[in-house]
């Protein structure tokens, strides 16, 4: 009875647990979308600035900024490079959620390099009930799969005391 109880109070709370992800790759769809317009507009003007010096790229103004004497413009040539990187990275991040590849968010979103976007998501994310099917179905399955992981291990080790105790009722008394 106590296993029974346990394996529906396990379900309950990932089921919970599991129909947030769904609502937390919106929110952290949200937050990327955000994060990826204001750095397109820097890129934009770092663009602008290109092509207003004659430059032959963007690349080709850092390259060049980045051999200068002065170390104001080296940083600044430094911080330009990584503004470009982490637009690229964003990029990719907008056409994998542009996708119905629900998994590749998932692992996109959790992923240890962008763990600080995930926790600027948290801070804002709210708890609810996700309105898509798959989101519903994706929260339902996880709940199954971990309950089955979670449980297994009680569910056996109930068995083998049940069997146990059989046994000893059936054996002869002497």
């Amino acid at each position: 009875m106590i296993g029974r109880i346990l394996d529906k109070l396990v379900f309950g709370a990932t089921l919970l647990l599991a129909l947030q992800i769904p609502l937390l790759l919106d929110h952290y769809q949200q937050f990327l979308s955000g994060l990826y317009e204001s750095t397109r507009w820097q890129v934009e003007g770092y663009e602008e600035t290109a092509m207003k010096y004659e430059y032959a790229s963007v690349l080709a103004m850092i390259r060049h900024h980045l051999q200068n004497d002065v170390k104001s413009v080296r940083e600044d040539a430094q911080q330009k490079l990584a503004t470009l990187e982490r637009y690229e990275d964003l990029r990719i991040g907008m056409r994998l959620f542009a996708s119905d590849q629900f998994i590749e968010k998932v692992v996109y979103v959790f992923n240890p390099s962008r763990y600080s976007y995930l926790q600027k998501t948290v801070q804002n994310f709210q708890i609810g009930i996700p309105l898509s099917a798959t989101g519903f179905a994706f929260g339902v399955v996880s709940a199954v799969i971990i309950n089955l992981i979670v449980t297994w291990p009680i569910a056996a080790l109930s068995k083998r005391i049940r069997r146990r105790k059989r046994r000893t009722d059936i054996s002869p008394v002497s």
